[in-house]
């Protein structure tokens, strides 16, 4: 896995959580939230954040139901991502998003926020966990790719 920056996305129609994450670190953080739109200045926004921390890799979060079937949000977060594609030129990769929101909302419940609080930071913490995910299973790729060995 290349070091350096990568940008984690939690889309949703009416906000796009956003995280920050570094490979060398191995660890993502939440960053921000993006209003879904308009698309134009959704747009102007990310690359916005995409000139300030220069990711080269971008991550976005693929919901499907339970079983693994896709619906109506897959198709968009697939449209979303080829978006940021072919805009910005950055490799984009796809993470199982499935229960990253309700694990957010977890999260901020038992760090103290209220609901209505929480409710404002869940899709930026939703964002950072799909980018986690992603970080851990290039860790998990590249441990077992160097045979597991830590010396």
């Amino acid at each position: 896995m290349p070091e350096g920056t990568v940008m984690g996305f939690d889309f949703g129609t009416v906000r796009i959580g956003v995280a920050i994450g570094e490979t060398v670190t191995g660890l993502a953080h939440p960053l921000t939230l993006i209003s879904s739109e308009p698309i134009a200045q959704r747009f102007e926004q990310i690359g916005a954040l995409l000139a300030e921390w220069q990711p080269n890799q971008l991550v976005v979060g693929l919901p499907t139901h339970l079983d693994g079937a896709e619906h109506e949000m897959t198709q968009r977060c697939r449209r979303f991502g080829n978006q940021l594609h072919g805009r910005f030129n950055l490799p984009v990769t796809w993470v199982d998003e499935r229960l990253s929101s309700a694990e957010a909302e977890r999260r901020l419940q038992q760090a103290g926020q209220s609901a209505r609080s929480a409710k404002l930071h869940v899709d930026a913490v939703a964002a950072q966990i799909l980018l986690q995910q992603w970080l851990d299973q290039q860790t998990a790729r590249n441990d077992n790719q160097a045979g597991g060995l830590h010396v």
